[in-house]
């Protein structure tokens, strides 16, 4: 099986030195906002966001050969700083999810909300963004913040889609498709894109990177909502967490595109009572299970990670390329 360590060891010398970018640039005045983005940035996850910038750079880069050290540097800090937007975004969206969801853990470790209270995650989230958009600025690659500011935006828009919907409980396959572009893959595609943007890759490179980000970034979302289902998952997130905040998901549209109009009702009605019924989470379980609805979201997930890979066939192999399709057999393979 196919770890993130194997998915990084071409880049290493570079995510060293991206790392290194991180803490010169995120310090804060006072010894709480320290304390507290200290905390953030220690438990930033698998860092698939910046590791996908810096593939598409490193595949991109006129430095960059087939054969090549592992601990070199082919990255400039304008890519660097690439990655930091994409991350940093992504650590500020997800202090700001986990104050909306009432969230107390994040990757098995409490939460920033839990630690200091929703209104002071609030203000650190808003910080980091703030932060970020002021390095960007300062460095004048408006070219990379352009992209940067869009991403922003559309983030917005999938949170206010998915509460919307949640909360009539209407989620079609379109609407679902619409929220997780929108919420997740739509910034790996920007991410893959400011890679190839940072080392001058053509207009046509930058738009396969995005398309390439993108179509891993669905398919990861879809792996996310499979994960929920799976009650041994090691995620760090409690199993059926999207059943108790109503949000329906790939598995669960494929039961209700399969029933009739009165079992949908009922379908929708159980959903309803997920959030104070054991009983009722646990009858909703099954019938995703045994309906069939995981194979489904399986297939779905694999048709976005062979298109993902066909994005790649014009690449020469190198150790960049390779990443790049063992991160989609990562992605099809994770269990958190």
């Amino acid at each position: 099986m196919i770890s993130i360590n194997d998915i990084r060891k071409p880049i290493l010398g570079d995510l060293e030195a991206f790392d290194a970018f991180i803490a010169d640039n995120f310090s804060a005045e006072g010894e709480l906002l320290q304390e507290m983005l200290t905390y953030a940035l220690s438990s930033r996850g698998k860092g698939i966001r910046p590791i996908v910038t810096l593939l598409a750079a490193s595949l991109h880069s006129p430095h960059s050969t087939a054969e090549h050290n592992a601990n070199e540097r082919h990255c400039t800090k304008r890519t660097y700083l690439a990655a930091m937007l994409v991350e940093m975004i992504h650590t500020a969206s997800l202090i700001h999810d986990d104050v909306l969801d009432s969230a107390d853990e994040r990757r098995g470790h409490p939460s920033v909300n839990a630690k200091w209270q929703s209104n002071m995650a609030v203000i650190l989230g808003d910080y980091i963004l703030a932060r970020t958009m002021a390095l960007g600025m300062a460095s004048a690659q408006y070219d990379l913040i352009s992209y940067i500011g869009t991403a922003m935006a559309t983030l917005c828009e999938g949170e206010v889609l998915q509460s919307q919907h949640a909360e009539r409980l209407d989620t079609t396959r379109d609407d679902y498709f619409d929220i997780i572009y929108r919420k997740t893959a739509s910034l790996i595609g920007v991410s893959a894109a400011l890679g190839a943007l940072s080392v001058g890759a053509s207009r046509e490179d930058v738009d396969r990177m995005r398309k390439f980000g993108e179509a891993i970034g669905i398919a990861f979302q879809i792996q996310d909502d499979i994960l929920d289902y799976q009650r041994d998952n090691k995620t760090g997130k409690p199993a059926n967490n999207d059943l108790k905040e109503h949000k329906i998901t790939l598995p669960l549209i494929c039961l209700l595109e399969r029933a009739t109009e009165e079992e949908a009702k009922e379908i929708k009605q159980l959903l309803k009572q997920c959030s104070e019924s054991n009983e009722a989470l646990d009858t909703l379980h099954k019938k995703v299970i045994n309906g069939g609805g995981i194979e489904f979201a399986s297939e779905i997930l694999k048709s976005y990670l062979t298109r993902a890979m066909h994005l790649l066939h014009k690449y020469p192999d190198s150790p960049y390329h390779k990443s790049l399709l063992d991160l989609c057999l990562f992605i099809a393979e994770r269990d958190r």
